[in-house]
């Protein structure tokens, strides 16, 4: 008999997870991930908490390399439970939520964000570009947060007259250590040349791309990020989050 693996205990792990979540929802009254009141996953005054304060949010000073940044709003409260809900405990249902948030975000920001090829940022012909999570990362949710939320916005974007496409195009050159509990600079060191264009991809489908991730840092992933797409020639004007931390010195 051929012995389990870890990596397939994993995937296994948030498969059980998923149904488990799935056969809840068919049992219990739904109830808002933010409060917990009862009658719908967000609830009217969570999700006027996650978009009705939408900015510039960069982490102050920011690292080399960092595009504008922006996000819908500060991760703490309620914001932050609903995105820890769908990003580590499989609360899929928030995508459209905490997508319909960054659609929102980027739209203000693209009116004031005049930076990329000529009219061709203003057009809105960009790439909705996803930060990789690791692949580990990837089985042990059983999903793809960032990739999906990639997805989501693509379409609503285009929804509101945006030519905007998901392309995820970087993946992970190597392994990274867990960044918690990581300074500023131990962050930078430790992403230093983490991730790449995947080379058998297609190419981008414009020249400009926006970058997205759940939450915003000290903004290294999204510099390595944007690092790496500017080498294979991408400009990249904006970075767009749910979420960013209020960092203190």
């Amino acid at each position: 008999m051929r012995s389990v693996t870890g990596p397939e205990l994993s995937v296994a792990a948030g498969m059980l997870g998923h149904v488990l979540t799935a056969v809840l929802d068919l049992v219990l009254p739904p109830a808002c991930a933010g409060c917990g009141a009862k009658g719908a996953s967000c609830c009217p005054r969570c999700f006027a908490a996650l978009t009705a304060r939408p900015a510039g949010r960069g982490p102050r000073p920011g690292p080399p390399g960092l595009p504008e940044c922006w996000s819908a709003a500060s991760y703490e409260g309620v914001v932050r439970t609903m995105i820890v809900a769908y990003k580590e405990r499989g609360a899929v249902a928030l995508a459209g939520v905490l997508a319909e948030a960054v659609t929102r975000t980027v739209l203000v920001a693209v009116g004031l964000v005049a930076v990329g090829p000529p009219g061709e940022w203003a057009a809105g012909r960009f790439a909705v570009v996803p930060v990789p999570s690791a692949r580990r990362s990837v089985r042990g949710r059983g999903h793809d947060p960032v990739g999906r939320l990639a997805v989501l916005v693509a379409d609503r974007l285009r929804a509101r007259g945006l030519a905007a496409e998901a392309w995820a195009g970087l993946r992970q050159a190597g392994p990274v250590a867990d960044q918690a509990g990581l300074s500023r600079a131990e962050r930078a060191a430790n992403l230093a040349g983490a991730l790449q264009v995947v080379p058998a991809a297609k190419g981008p489908p414009a020249r400009c791309a926006l970058l997205l991730d759940d939450i915003v840092t000290t903004g290294a992933t999204l510099a390595e990020a944007a690092r790496a797409l500017r080498a294979a020639g991408v400009v990249v004007p904006l970075a767009a989050t749910v979420g960013a931390t209020r960092r203190r010195s």
